[in-house]
C-alpha cells in the first residue's frame, strides 16, 4: 500500500507541474503575443517631386522654399494640391484654423513640400495665435491603409518625428506628456525642450531641425534644446514609452521605428491642428 501511495503522490505531482507549465506557457504566450502586436497592412503613396534645382540657394548655400509670395512645390498630404485654409499671408504661409481641431479633408489638412530629405538642416520662423497648436513634422512618409473596401489616408505623424509648435501658456498640452515634453520645440511626447525659451504667441520663434545619419537636433531661438538618434536602441525605448509604441499603435510604432523608411529620408510637413498657424524664412541646407 505504501508503494502504491507514493506512485500515486509521485504522478500527481508530476501532472501538477506539468499543468503549472502549461498555464506558464500560455500566459507567456498571451504576453508575447501583446508584445509583438501586428501592423495592418499599409502602401505608401509615390507621388512626383520637385526638382530642387527650381529653387533658388542663398549665400548661406541653403534652398529657399518658400518665397514669401507663392505656394511653388508645396502640396498638401496625399494631395496633388494646396488646400485652400493655407494661403500667403504677409510673406507668410498661414493656416487660417477653423477652431475645430484637425481635418483632413475638405479645405484643411497638413501642408508638405514635395521634395523627400535625407541629411539637412532646416531653419524656419513661425508663430501661433492664443493657444494655438501645429507641428512641424519630418522624414514624413504619405501612408494609407485599406479597411472595408475604402482606401484611408493615415494621418502625417504615423510615419513622422513631430517638432511641436504650441502656445505654451495657454494650450493645455503643454501640461500634459512627461516634464514638458509637448512643449514648443519638444520632439512630441518623447523629449522636452530645454531649456524652453519660446515667446509668446504672437510673436516670432525662430526654429531649426538638423537630421545627419541618425543624429538629430531641434534648435528654438538659437539655442539647441533637444537631441537625440534615430534606428537606435534609444529611439526603440522611447517610443514603447509614447503614445506609438506597439501596443497601443503597432502601425505607427512600425514606421516611425524605420522612419524615412528604406532610404532614410522623407517630406518636410506643417500640421493642421485647426488653429491659426503662421510660417516664414523657410530654408534647407542638404547635408552630404
Amino acid at each position: 500500500m505504501k508503494r502504491v501511495f507514493l506512485f500515486a503522490a509521485s504522478l500527481a505531482m508530476i501532472m501538477t507541474m506539468a499543468s503549472c507549465g502549461n498555464q506558464n506557457n500560455k500566459k507567456a504566450s498571451k504576453e508575447g503575443t501583446a508584445e509583438t502586436k501586428a501592423a495592418p497592412e499599409y502602401k505608401l503613396l509615390d507621388k512626383p517631386q520637385v526638382d530642387l534645382s527650381e529653387f533658388p540657394v542663398d549665400e548661406d548655400g541653403y534652398y529657399v522654399i518658400f518665397d514669401g509670395k507663392t505656394m511653388k512645390g508645396w502640396r498638401g498630404y496625399g494631395k496633388d494640391n494646396v488646400p485652400a485654409r493655407w494661403v500667403v499671408d504677409d510673406g507668410a504661409i498661414k493656416f487660417t484654423g477653423s477652431g475645430g481641431g484637425e481635418a483632413q479633408a475638405g479645405d484643411g489638412g497638413d501642408l508638405i513640400f514635395s521634395h523627400k530629405f535625407k541629411n539637412f538642416e532646416l531653419e524656419f520662423e513661425w508663430k501661433v495665435s492664443k493657444g494655438g497648436n501645429s507641428g512641424v513634422l519630418y522624414l514624413a512618409q504619405e501612408v494609407t491603409t485599406e479597411k472595408d473596401g475604402q482606401t484611408i489616408l493615415e494621418p502625417i505623424y504615423i510615419s513622422s518625428p513631430e517638432y511641436q509648435v504650441l502656445d505654451n501658456a495657454n494650450h493645455p498640452d503643454a501640461k500634459l506628456g512627461v516634464d514638458g515634453n509637448r512643449q514648443s520645440a519638444s520632439l512630441y511626447d518623447m523629449i522636452p525642450a530645454k531649456p524652453q525659451n519660446q515667446k509668446p504667441y504672437g510673436e516670432w520663434n525662430k526654429g531649426k531641425i538638423m537630421v545627419y545619419k541618425g543624429t538629430v537636433v531641434h534648435g528654438q531661438n538659437d539655442a539647441n534644446v533637444v537631441e537625440y538618434h534615430l534606428w537606435t536602441q534609444q529611439w526603440t525605448d522611447m517610443l514603447q514609452a509614447s503614445k506609438f509604441s506597439q501596443e497601443k499603435w503597432p502601425l505607427a510604432f512600425e514606421l516611425l521605428n524605420n522612419c524615412g523608411g528604406e532610404n532614410h529620408e522623407g517630406y518636410i510637413g506643417f500640421q493642421d491642428h485647426g488653429d491659426d498657424v503662421w510660417f516664414r524664412n523657410i530654408r534647407v541646407k542638404v547635408l552630404e
